[in-house]
């Protein structure tokens, strides 16, 4: 038996609760892993709290990453004894996830975990701290560079948001965030953010074309708030779009990419091919420093998730939720 959230679906509706399970319950998987540390995301939190049509089958273990040690494996990739990283692949979707101290999982979605971190280290960074490295390799696709001009970052208090700004700021990049929390502006400069700046600038309508300011942007927002950063871009700037925190549609005109040469760059990690994702936890181990981890990440136990989820979507929460579970540093 196993402790696990788990989310379940009936004629009245979805609940959630901290449950026992059976080995015998653990989905199909050709390598089973011990879960040590794992993360509080917000698709997590819509999974949770329902608020969102994340789970596409029931009954479901939410958590999209992981972090533990192989205990059984049929794959000859991986070895009892292996300390492994899982983000994304559907799981907390479609396959159970990481918020339970047993995870049974396709050999193939495995990473392994980079010397540079310990296990909690690296779900402080987890999947948004991966696409937050994501976005900073497109943006480097694209011929930005520090001396170009600044880059700005929406959502900068969140998980994404917070890691972008830290690698950035470290790649020498002057780095403008945006966050509707004034009260972190403190952190956010700790971090690495040269400016702060309301996100009530970039939340309303705006015109199809504004001053020339970004020579690059990472955007978690979507929206109005993507709109309006595609219409502030300087020539030939990149903007890589990873989020829809502020919504789903983009309500802007061809002017920025027809007049401006502005390259709009989408990001996905859920399906980002495995030489692409180690790349970017190689860079993550070169590039982030650990240090900041700690000043960017709460800790809360696995039956403390189920009331964050709703905190997180608040947006009362702060950089990152870490989850312990079964030993591991």
């Amino acid at each position: 038996m196993f402790e696990a959230i788990l989310i379940e679906k009936n004629e009245s509706g979805q609940s959630v609760r901290l449950a026992q399970i059976d080995d015998d319950a653990l989905p199909e998987g050709d390598v089973t892993v011990r879960v040590c540390w794992s993360t509080l995301n917000y698709k997590d939190a819509l999974a949770i709290t329902g608020k969102g049509p994340v789970v596409r089958r029931f009954p479901m273990v939410p958590g999209v990453d992981l972090a533990g040690v192989v205990e059984a494996s049929d794959n000859p990739a991986w070895q009892p004894g292996d300390r492994v990283v899982l983000n994304g692949w559907g799981v907390g979707e479609t396959h159970w996830g990481g918020l339970a101290h047993k995870a049974r999982l396709k050999g193939e979605w495995l990473v392994p975990l980079e010397s540079a971190f310990s296990m909690s280290q690296a779900m402080a960074i987890g999947t948004a701290g991966y696409t937050a490295m994501l976005c900073v390799i497109a943006l480097e696709a694209h011929g930005v560079t520090p001396g170009d001009g600044p880059v700005l970052v929406t959502g900068a208090a969140g998980g994404v948001g917070s890691v972008a700004v830290a690698l950035l700021s470290k790649l020498g990049h002057e780095v403008v965030a945006v966050t509707g929390r004034p009260e972190e502006s403190d952190y956010l400069k700790q971090l690495g953010a040269a400016e702060i700046l309301p996100r009530s600038d970039f939340s309303e309508p705006g015109r199809p074309l504004a001053k020339e300011r970004w020579a690059g942007a990472v955007d978690v927002a979507g929206g109005h708030v993507l709109a309006n950063v595609c219409a502030s871009m300087r020539y030939r700037g990149t903007v890589a779009a990873c989020g829809l925190a502020a919504g789903m549609s983009l309500p802007v005109t061809v002017a920025p990419f027809i007049l401006r040469g502005v390259t709009l760059a989408g990001v996905d990690s859920v399906m980002c091919p495995q030489p692409e994702r180690r790349e970017a936890w190689r860079r993550l181990g070169q590039d982030l420093d650990p240090a900041i981890l700690d000043g960017m990440s709460e800790t809360v136990a696995l039956g403390e998730c189920i009331p964050t989820a709703a905190r997180l979507l608040e947006g009362r929460v702060r950089g990152r939720v870490i989850v312990p579970l079964d030993g591991g540093e």
